[in-house]
């Protein structure tokens, strides 16, 4: 003993309370026994050690052939509030014979529970050196404030992470009295290779259980809200029974709320329920088995965020009561559990799964460490702690409610008169729209489009929307390869050879798609729509212009030059009128919007639009939807162009049934309604025999535009696995 300046043996307490204590406690205790010329070991039993509705867990330290040189019945039965607050203090009436009877060099107090905090404040006002095991963690609940006010009892720590030693320097304790060892369970745990573990199994499961198809679930109260914790325990049982696994239920531990909670299992028929097992208790060794080979485990049990990332099970963590632990990636939060749906989704995502092993808390040699830590003990030193102020890392950890966020993509569609940002779900549905006028000049507009976007991606946090990316629809021609815009169309001015990727990939820090808008309302019909699992099908846009999009073999068709698909721009009369392309004759010169209220002002201008009911106010543009209207009131002359029109676009959907020869085409658009009827009829007398059965439909999505440009980033970024 050359080293603490002692010459004579150092006098050891160990102090365990329950059951979860005593498998940290236990491998340093069989190391100090391990080396009587160094130590004499007393132990100390109290707390629900010695009650037999927890198990008479006791009993497992005299199996492991420890002498208990003292037992205090502590505990005031009562499972509330007030019976741990009397629990604490007839500890404190009992332990001072105890320890002046005993006389310990060093009393080793582990964790956060409140006899530990009667042990502690019993042995530093009687200036008993304390070693504490497992200070500066963080869980989320009373515990925390035990566990640190401890820490400011104790005189020596034993933390097992990293982060909980920072914390334990930014809570002024001195870095000389501080052991980075690791948990003392993981000495076990991670050499623990049962071949018999089957017997086991079978033992607390059934002969009929195979590994990795059943659950072990332990679930506490939380003392800081106890009708929550109740209520999250129902819903924890009834998602286990919908699950319908068989599983191994552990009582809870003595926390108030504890009689209540088993009042819910009793009440569920738990322990009578053909899939589950109640018990009180399980031998830590045959325990550590279990979880070793269960298809997850669940509960709020600080053994399922540390011991059980020793063998990569998969762990679910419900609640609060360990919100701020270090956890492996085997472990999935449900911090908000809720609902019963979502604690079941959360056991579709875990259970089976199989995680590599963890070693934050433990590489299997916390015990060795330990031992020379007490034998550097100095008792001629003061007691007087020293401090300092060090900052304390964040931690990250995996959490339910971001899986169950709604997947969803930004948006843009850029049309001739308006720019529109939508939030677009997975399921297609649009959850925010965002319209704006769009501006004449390029920088009015690129600056308005990333001002929408970024104020459409803050608004996405609120509405729990994860936005994987910017889809973009714009007129003309595009390369989508790098997100620019090669020529725009005459309705939008100075938008050509424009990079849209990178400002707002930049901006956002998000990837982004761009392609012409005719291919993403082909792509809204693949994904949302009525082309939805068909391999060939063509879509046609009637709005202000006339566009579309292939599909052919389930993908769209580009071209060489990403010219493909201009539909507007097919010729159907070589002697028709011009076009705004620069051609005559194209289908957009007859069946566009553009084109119609060309119509309609010429016949306006003749006084030959308006009929009986129709009226356009003064400061009114004359457009294609009056035109429509005149056409519906009977007006001739608008029925016979508006029949010129859908012949014309009938004419294109003819054209491309002989040359691409779809199993459907979609018509898209404002206009659609009112050229489906003459279109079929065209087919009907111009198309091949071979074609003319081919149906024709009108989309029934509202915004084709902006659903496409959605799917862009939706279909590519959900490739990947979550």
């Amino acid at each position: 003993m050359e080293k603490n300046g002692n010459n004579r043996k150092l006098r050891v307490c160990v102090a365990t309370c329950n059951r979860a204590d005593y498998s940290k406690l236990a491998p340093i205790m069989f190391g100090i026994k391990t080396e009587p010329e160094f130590f004499d070991l007393d132990v100390v039993v109290l707390g629900s050690h010695l009650i037999d509705d927890y198990g008479n867990t006791y009993r497992m330290i005299e199996q492991d052939d420890f002498d208990i040189n003292t037992r205090l019945h502590t505990i005031v039965r009562g499972e509330d509030e007030a019976a741990m607050v009397e629990s604490v203090g007839l500890a404190l009436v009992k332990l001072p014979d105890v320890l002046n009877r005993l006389k310990p060099d060093i009393m080793i107090v582990h964790g956060d529970r409140f006899d530990a905090l009667a042990l502690a404040t019993s042995a530093a006002l009687m200036n008993i050196r304390i070693l504490h095991i497992e200070g500066g963690e963080v869980s989320g609940t009373i515990d925390d404030s035990i566990r640190h006010a401890i820490t400011k009892l104790a005189h020596y720590h034993v933390c097992c992470t990293r982060s909980a030693e920072q914390h334990l320097i930014s809570m002024c304790e001195d870095h000389d009295r501080i052991l980075l060892a690791g948990c003392p369970s993981y000495d076990k745990l991670l050499c623990a290779k049962n071949k018999d573990y089957m017997s086991i199994i079978r033992m607390w499961l059934g002969d009929d259980v195979k590994p990795k198809d059943y659950i072990v679930a332990l679930q506490h109260p939380v003392t800081t809200d106890i009708k929550h914790s109740i209520k999250m325990f129902e819903l924890t049982l009834d998602a286990l029974i919908s699950f319908n696994k068989r599983t191994l239920v552990l009582f809870p531990n003595i926390d108030a709320g504890s009689k209540e909670m088993v009042r819910v299992m009793r009440k569920k028929g738990i322990e009578h329920h053909p899939n589950f097992r109640a018990v009180k208790h399980v031998p830590f060794d045959q325990f550590i088995q279990l979880v070793a080979h269960a298809g997850c485990m669940i509960g709020n049990s600080s053994c399922g965020v540390r011991e059980v990332g020793a063998f990569g099970t998969p762990v679910i963590n419900l609640g609060t009561r360990q919100i701020g632990r270090e956890t492996g990636e085997n472990v999935l939060h449900v911090r908000d559990a809720d609902t019963q749906d979502k604690i079941l989704q959360a056991l579709h995502l875990q259970f089976g799964k199989q995680y590599p092993c963890s070693k934050i808390y433990g590489d299997g040699n916390a015990v060795p460490r330990i031992l020379k830590f007490l034998k550097s003990i100095d008792l001629q030193e003061p007691l007087q702690k020293k401090f300092c102020f060090p900052p304390v890392k964040d931690n990250i950890s995996q959490d339910i409610d971001h899986i169950l966020e709604t997947l969803s993509a930004l948006a843009v569609d850029l049309g001739g008169t308006n720019l529109r940002v939508a939030i677009v779900s997975m399921k297609g549905e649009i959850v925010k729209k965002y319209t704006q006028f769009n501006p004449k000049t390029y920088e009015e507009r690129i600056n308005l489009i990333l001002q929408m976007c970024v104020e459409a991606a803050a608004e996405a946090v609120k509405l729990n929307c994860r936005i994987l990316g910017v889809g973009i629809s714009t007129g003309g021609r595009v390369n989508p390869r790098e997100g620019i815009v090669l020529h725009s169309t005459k309705l939008i001015q100075e938008w050509n050879s424009v990079d849209l990727r990178t400002p707002l990939s930049d901006t956002l820090h998000l990837p982004v798609w761009v392609d012409n808008d005719g291919n993403c309302a082909a792509m809204a019909e693949r994904k949302f729509g009525q082309g939805k699992g068909l391999e060939n099908f063509v879509t046609f846009i009637t709005g202000t212009g006339i566009g579309g999009g292939i599909i052919h073999q389930h993908e769209l068709i580009h071209g060489s030059s990403f010219c493909a698909a201009e539909l507007g721009h097919l010729v159907v009369s070589l002697d028709g009128p011009d076009c705004s392309c620069g051609s005559h004759g194209c289908i957009e010169a007859y069946a566009s919007g553009m084109a119609l209220q060309k119509e309609a002002k010429k016949l306006h201008d003749e006084d030959l639009l308006l009929v009986e009911g129709m009226s356009v106010p003064k400061d009114e543009a004359v457009s294609a939807l009056h035109l429509i209207q005149a056409a519906k009131l009977g007006n001739v002359k608008a029925q016979s162009i508006l029949r010129t029109a859908g012949k014309a676009l009938g004419l294109g959907v003819v054209n491309i049934l002989h040359t691409v020869n779809p199993s459907l085409v979609i018509l898209s658009g404002i206009l659609a309604s009112h050229y489906i009827h003459i279109v079929k009829d065209v087919i009907r007398q111009q198309a091949l025999p071979s074609v003319q059965d081919v149906d024709v439909v009108v989309s029934d999505l509202v915004d084709p535009a902006l659903l496409g440009a959605a799917s862009m980033v939706l279909d590519y970024t959900t490739r990947r696995i979550y």
